[in-house]
């Protein structure tokens, strides 16, 4: 099923990395129109009120593009980074596009996503990423718990991000080997069964009154720790 995409720079990025663009409909956007007879995309010109009706933020240009590329887990693994992440039952699409965006920044291996109870790869997903659902591997499995096993038999260690009593303080453990980054629901945490195939249990520590932080957020915080120290 195609999705839709709209603004400069999402646009850009899909066709520079080679997503297949169809239904490209311009007003008024000369880099999108450039860029697309480049490299050789068809298109249309339309009115602002056309787009407007598709959306009131399109920067001048919209586009329909095939469901957004997936990739396996042994492509994930064959990069040469030492930093996977995988997400248990992420719901909110905001929160993995603002995660596949940090991901991109600090040019990580990949993602891996569960094929149920999971947010799936949307236009949503792409426009809060700006661009990075293009750039960042993803990886769809049928069992998250299979996924990890085979990850450590390819030399991975587990940290999952959980705040219980076990938990150490994430900057008080070392990251110096391949490491996969379990971040798991907004509401529910790591599933049982993800939780138990953890090596290590990480928590970041909290001093205020609230009691847990949105998990892009805490993907960033731990994401750029651990690159920072492999």
């Amino acid at each position: 099923m195609s999705e839709a995409i709209y603004g400069t720079n999402l646009i850009v990025s899909a066709i520079r990395h080679g997503a297949e663009i169809r239904n490209l409909k311009i007003y008024n956007n000369k880099t999108v129109q450039t860029l697309a007879e480049e490299y050789g995309i068809k298109y249309e010109f339309v009115s602002k009120e056309e787009l407007n009706r598709i959306t009131p933020n399109h920067q001048g240009a919209v586009a329909e593009v095939e469901e957004f590329k997936t990739y396996s887990l042994e492509e994930l693994v064959s990069e040469r980074k030492n930093l996977i992440l995988v997400l248990d039952g992420i719901e909110d699409p905001h929160n993995l596009g603002a995660i596949l965006r940090t991901a991109d920044a600090a040019q990580v291996a990949g993602i891996v996503l569960p094929k149920n109870r999971s947010v799936r790869l949307t236009g949503t997903v792409a426009r809060v990423s700006t661009g990075a659902i293009f750039t960042v591997k993803c990886a769809v499995v049928n069992n998250l718990n299979s996924a990890l096993n085979k990850l450590k038999e390819r030399g991975y260690w587990i940290y999952g991000a959980e705040a219980v009593a076990e938990s150490r303080p994430y900057d008080e453990v070392e990251y110096d080997r391949k490491t996969v980054l379990v971040l798991g629901s907004e509401g529910k945490g790591l599933s049982r069964l993800v939780r138990e195939s953890c090596d290590f249990l990480v928590k970041i520590p909290l001093f205020g009154t609230v009691n847990s932080l949105n998990v892009s957020v805490a993907a960033g915080i731990l994401i750029y720790h651990i690159t920072k120290h492999q």
